[in-house]
């Protein structure tokens, strides 16, 4: 067996683990990604319950946000 073939066979081998390496980490990323989907809905649900449980609260809570958003922004 030659060099080239060496190389050929160890290039072929490399480029073999690449791509099992990516699937996995396609895979990795996909079952994050789900996982990230799950916690945010779970979050908005409790988001909107909040909202609908203290509507009065939430509308203060909005309030004193924009007004801390307004004095961080604002140009004078």
């Amino acid at each position: 067996m030659n060099t080239i073939e060496k190389a050929s066979g160890y290039a072929q081998e490399a480029a073999g683990r690449v791509s099992d390496i990516s699937a996995q980490t396609s895979k990795a990323m996909s079952e994050k990604g789900e996982q990230m989907l799950k916690a945010q809905r779970k979050l908005m649900k409790r988001g909107r319950n909040y909202v609908s449980d203290h509507p009065m609260a939430s509308i203060g809570i909005a309030a004193m946000i924009g007004l801390v958003l307004n004095r961080m922004f604002s140009y004078r």
